[in-house]
């Protein structure tokens, strides 16, 4: 028995380039500067000053002539600056994914299915008689064969309709998804950074439904004093502002693009750390941020209720600890009859990837 053996630690033993090293740390810094590519290399330098990320033989400047010849970042003559391009943008959504969905435990294969057996493309184990308006590749020919040999014998072998066994398949439910996310000033808090993990789990997420499941939609809307969607591309560009929290703007606005969708399945994910304290009423804004207003509570537990009935459930992340604001997170889960998780920031992709992948949410007709 050889027992452990110790070895010298490699850092190029994994196979990756210096270069690749280079661009994963590069690609995690341009998700907290908002996609300044200015920002994030001088962190970078700053990096490399105290942990000699180069070497004589390869320098920064190698680094960023290398991210432009590999088309991660390019120059914007108009604007006079270093700008990422798209190729940035996917590389972040897809880096985002494999950061939180691939720590994950995955469930079998074909998620989103519902209980309801239908013609999809996951088969189960569960066999039945056919039935007239069967198609013809539901058919169990391995044992609508073996029935005509119990039922008329080897020797004059014949099929009936009786002995034919169809395949049972799970119908597997398309979903329209709305993720909403607080960008008010209370997202950057407390010297805690609650936007750039919000802003992981939507480009994890946006990645994960554009790959796996094509035929779903996903929307992002985010919401401060007003309620607005944003493209995914521009998930990395996403920060706060000075704004208060108008979740009643951003319900409103889900519910709008949710109506236009023709996926049966509809639901709404909301990433919130506060309470809300805003209210759009005509032109003005009223706000009040000193506890709970019951004017602007009561119209939020009017769409929690809304949306219940037009079959929408609403999954509240609250990244907050606040008894009093769970509590009105708990009437609101309540009022919709949806979900709430009390998610710490770390635990915040984790929820989320757990409860959309669960495929627990019926198909509605």
């Amino acid at each position: 028995m050889l027992g452990h053996r110790f070895i010298k630690f490699d850092p190029n033993a994994n196979g990756k380039t210096k270069f690749e090293q280079m661009l994963d740390l590069f690609m995690q810094l341009l998700t907290y500067a908002n996609g300044d590519v200015s920002e994030a290399l001088q962190w970078m330098n700053e990096l490399d000053k105290k942990y000699q990320l180069t070497d004589d033989e390869y320098g920064m400047g190698d680094f960023i002539d290398d991210l432009k010849k590999e088309g991660y970042i390019k120059d914007d003559n108009e604007k006079g600056q270093i700008v990422i391009t798209g190729k940035s943008e996917q590389s972040i959504r897809k880096r985002s994914l494999e950061e939180i969905f691939g720590k994950l435990k995955k469930s079998r294969q074909g998620d989103h299915s519902t209980k309801k057996p239908g013609l999809g493309d996951e088969i189960s184990p569960d066999h039945r008689p056919f039935q007239f308006g069967d198609m013809l590749e539901q058919i169990n020919f391995t044992e609508s064969i073996r029935n005509a040999q119990i039922n008329h014998g080897v020797e004059n072998f014949n099929m009936q309709e009786d002995d034919l066994q169809i395949r049972e398949t799970d119908f597997k439910a398309q979903t329209s998804t709305v993720l909403m996310i607080d960008i008010s000033h209370s997202m950057i808090l407390y010297g805690e950074d609650r936007i750039t993990p919000a802003k992981k789990v939507a480009m994890a997420l946006s990645e994960l439904i554009t790959t796996k499941y094509p035929k779903d939609t996903l929307d992002i809307v985010v919401f401060g004093n007003d309620a607005w969607p944003v493209e995914i591309k521009d998930l990395p560009y996403l920060q706060v502002g000075p704004y208060h929290t108008n979740t009643v703007a951003g319900l409103e606005l889900a519910m709008d693009i949710l109506r236009k969708r023709r996926n049966p399945n509809k639901q709404i994910f909301m990433i919130t750390d506060g309470k809300p304290t805003c209210l759009k009423i005509g032109g003005r804004y009223y706000k009040n941020s000193f506890g709970l207003d019951r004017k602007i509570t009561n119209r939020c537990l009017n769409l929690a209720a809304q949306c219940k009935k037009l079959k929408i459930p609403i999954t509240t992340f609250m990244i907050a600890s606040d008894p009093y604001l769970q509590r009105f997170v708990n009437e609101f889960t309540e009022t919709n009859n949806g979900k709430a998780f009390f998610a710490s920031l770390d635990r915040l992709g984790a929820f989320i990837f757990k409860d959309f992948e669960s495929g627990k949410r019926k198909t509605v007709f």
